[in-house]
């Protein structure tokens, strides 16, 4: 209904030029207003009414979520309210994943609940181990991650019923076990090596170190700084707000898919160059450019825009990404075990330069999370085909809360995005004959 414009309220008042009628549309808490509010704005009664449009969503918020905040002008990252720098320099991988999924930190008693949960349900079914040795050697870990877990749902097709929260927290304890074994299967195919069972009497990443790397030995037992890397590592992507592949997560679950289909969905988005495969595309540029002598000449190409620069700026962050200072100086230590490796003197330049030159200040071009992580994962002993899925093992946690908390959100239906059609006005049809 249309209104006369006011002042002084929380509301956003619109004059529709067309028709001289004007609009008032409530402005709801985070300076966001309800698209449904636009549809009364209309020139005719059987009109559909109005529309945003917002290619790839980039100012619309289509959910209301109480997991991860992100204030990208002022570099802050919180899971649950908690500052990313405490997480990653206090808890573990697992103690974060329950916060993540549960929304607070657990005591003592459930946190050794959870590890024993999670951990009684590393192995996976006999059948999972035949699939794996189905795939090309040279397939890529990612694909077969991918076609492994979207094959769990077969295995446990009590998944289906989403509405029980006993049957969907089953699911969630199965996902975030499962990941690092299967994850370590496709390296061990890759590699031609026999499959190591999980050993759980390990953390969870010493265990996932070790069905990666034994060979030949009864013990393995990994450098307690590489152990400890990779657990910051996977605090540090555990979740990331609305996303590429979150935003992928909810759509299919919005459809009421059980989990594994839609983790698996969520995996192949994350599986695009754009979004996992981020810090294989530093690794491949940083190798590219070679030595710190080659620097300047890069730079110059990246400002004729004939080079790009990767793993600087962020679609969110316009200040420093608070999860890279963490990251290098995880990188720090985990060269102390590994020694150094030449592309960190590369990377180390590469940066200063970066943030001193006003172009990439001006452009906010600062240093992100995938900038340091490929350098560590290589120096740990990572192929980069095995980065996207280093990426999702920690995501899961994030992906399968955010699937949760859409589960029960009494707002969310199934996701039905609308379309301008810019294709052609009614037509006849005509016969092949007549087509000349």
């Amino acid at each position: 209904m249309a209104k006369a414009g006011s002042k002084g309220k929380d509301s956003l008042s619109i004059r529709d030029n067309r028709t001289g009628r004007d609009y008032e549309i409530p402005i709801l808490e985070g300076d966001v207003i309800n698209a449904m509010d636009l549809r009364q704005i209309k020139v005719a009664e059987d009109d559909f009414g109005m529309m945003a449009y917002d290619p790839a969503f980039s100012n619309t918020a289509s959910t209301r979520s109480a997991i991860t905040y992100i204030d990208g002008d002022k570099g802050i990252l919180r899971y649950r309210g908690y500052p990313i720098e405490q997480l990653a320099g206090r808890s573990s991988h697992l103690e974060v994943a329950y916060l993540i999924l549960k929304g607070e930190l657990p005591t003592k008693k459930q946190l050794d609940a959870w590890v024993e949960n999670v951990t009684f349900h590393t192995y996976v079914h006999e059948n999972i181990t035949e699939q794996v040795k189905g795939f090309r050697y040279d397939a890529h870990a990612m694909g077969m991650v991918i076609s492994m877990v979207a094959s769990l749902s077969t295995f446990y097709p009590d998944a289906k019923d989403v509405d029980d929260p006993k049957i969907r927290w089953q699911q969630i304890v199965r996902l975030v076990a499962k990941l690092p074994t299967l994850a370590a299967y496709t390296y061990r195919h890759h590699r031609g090596l026999p499959l190591v069972y999980p050993e759980n009497e390990l953390s969870y990443t010493a265990n996932f170190l070790s069905m990666l790397f034994k060979i030949g030995t009864k013990e393995y037992r990994p450098s307690p700084v590489l152990e400890r890397a990779l657990d910051i590592l996977f605090v540090l992507h555990a979740d990331h707000e609305q996303n590429c592949s979150t935003t992928a997560m909810r759509v299919i679950g919005s459809s009421r898919a059980d989990p594994y289909s839609a983790l698996a969905g969520a995996m192949a988005a994350l599986y695009g160059p754009l979004h996992g495969g981020a810090n294989e595309a530093v690794l491949r540029m940083l190798s590219r450019i070679g030595s710190v002598d080659k620097i300047p000449a890069f730079i110059e190409g990246v400002k004729r825009k004939e080079e790009r620069l990767m793993g600087f700026g962020h679609r969110v962050y316009k200040a420093y990404d608070p999860r890279a200072s963490i990251v290098k100086r995880t990188a720090d230590e985990v060269f102390e075990v590994t020694g150094r490796n030449r592309l960190l003197d590369v990377a180390l330049e590469l940066e200063r330069i970066a943030l001193s030159e006003d172009y990439f200040i001006e452009r906010n071009l600062y240093p992100n999370v995938d900038f340091y992580s490929g350098i560590i994962y290589q120096a740990m002993g990572f192929p980069v085909e095995m980065f996207p899925v280093l990426f999702a093992i920690p995501r899961a946690a994030g992906w399968l809360a955010q699937w949760e908390e859409m589960v029960v959100d009494e707002e969310q239906r199934i996701a039905r995005p609308r379309q301008i059609y810019v294709g052609p006005e009614a037509r006849d049809f005509v016969p092949v004959s007549d087509r000349g």
